[in-house]
């Protein structure tokens, strides 16, 4: 069953030095059972979860507010709906500070990306430790972070967030390194490497501020697959999305659309329609998962079904985020969102990114 809605014929032309392309963007979510829901806490902990962040001055002026339009709190308000007030602080700081580092990652060498990392994860290893002086500003910002869920988190949610950070990181150069050769992995790399570059998996450590779920529980084949499909889930819904903005500035490389026209030489509709279809497994496959979550016995059972749900919280959040933060639609987000329809514009002359 087609995942998309019926449609002309792919539509390409050409106008003056731009090039134009009608794409529809498949129906991801039309059975995912969580509905939308936010944070109660957001409109007063946005106000200081931005002004932390601009503190830092990571980006130009006109960079700044462009950053703020994309409104990262608002998709840790989607993701986290029931934490509380401190909670969802450290988890908008998290989003802030994802993007900080992927704005800054996108357009360095995986030398520059390598020395990125290894600033940032000294910095949470040490987040008691002054910054040396004149240090990339995002060493600052990942310190307080750090040290501000610390005094919250539980030591389980500390353990798998710090490791998981490191895996994220480690793949952000190896996404810099494909960048740099121009590689574009099969379906199956990607996929793999993808896991990684998402950020996922540290999100949802944080998510877990106050379990104490242990990690033969998390290691569970029914868990840990439910964790993987909604992992592939939330960053098969971001490649669809991004892909405008990224196809526009010549940067989308890193994209599982890109993946799907070069492995199987198809056109942009055609390869919507197959990851539509492959979106479309992937929830059948969490529901049918989410019938068998296991009991373990005890208070942790509690824990699990709660974390689950963060699951399915998670991969509701990051698709109405992607309408509602102006990241990848600007203003016509909630057009987009209910007509699927996209045009894809690319300058013929080299376009630079500010």
């Amino acid at each position: 069953m087609s995942s998309t809605p019926l449609r002309p014929d792919l539509i390409t032309f050409a106008d003056e030095d731009v090039t134009y392309t009608d794409v529809y963007l498949p129906r991801t979510l039309d059975a995912w059972p969580w509905p939308r829901r936010t944070n109660p806490h957001y409109d007063s902990v946005k106000k200081q979860a931005s002004a932390w962040c601009e503190s830092f001055q990571a980006f130009s002026p006109q960079a700044q507010v462009a950053f703020n339009k994309c409104d990262f709190n608002l998709l840790a308000s989607l993701a986290y709906p029931g934490l509380d007030e401190r909670g969802y602080r450290v988890a908008c700081d998290l989003m802030n500070l994802f993007f900080c580092i992927d704005e800054h990652t996108d357009v360095a060498t995986a030398e520059v990306a390598r020395a990125q990392v290894r600033i940032i994860m000294d910095a949470i290893r040490n987040p008691f430790e002054p910054r040396p002086s004149g240090e990339w500003v995002i060493g600052e910002m990942a310190r307080q972070y750090w040290a501000n869920a610390i005094l919250i988190a539980s030591p389980t949610a500390q353990t798998r967030f710090v490791s998981s950070f490191q895996i994220y990181l480690d793949a952000v150069i190896q996404q810099a390194e494909d960048r740099v050769t121009g590689s574009v992995r099969t379906v199956e790399d990607y996929f793999r490497i993808r896991r990684k570059t998402i950020g996922v998996e540290p999100s949802l450590a944080i998510g877990e501020l106050y379990m104490n779920i242990p990690q033969e529980v998390i290691d569970d084949p029914v868990i840990s697959n439910l964790k993987e499909i909604a992992i592939d889930l939330i960053h098969v819904a971001n490649d669809i999305y991004s892909y405008k903005v990224e196809w526009e500035r010549g940067d989308e490389g890193h994209n599982l659309v890109t993946v799907v026209i070069q492995q199987f030489r198809m056109n942009t509709q055609d390869a919507m329609d197959y990851i539509g279809n492959l979106n479309e497994r992937l929830v059948n496959q969490f529901l049918e998962q989410w019938k068998c979550i296991p009991v373990f016995g005890g208070p942790v059972d509690a824990e699990v079904r709660a974390y689950c749900d963060m699951l399915g919280e998670w991969v509701r959040g990051n698709d109405s985020w992607s309408f509602e933060g102006e990241r990848y639609f600007g203003e016509r987000g909630p057009e987009i969102q209910a007509t699927r329809l996209v045009r894809l514009a690319r300058n013929q002359l080299p376009v630079t990114r500010s």
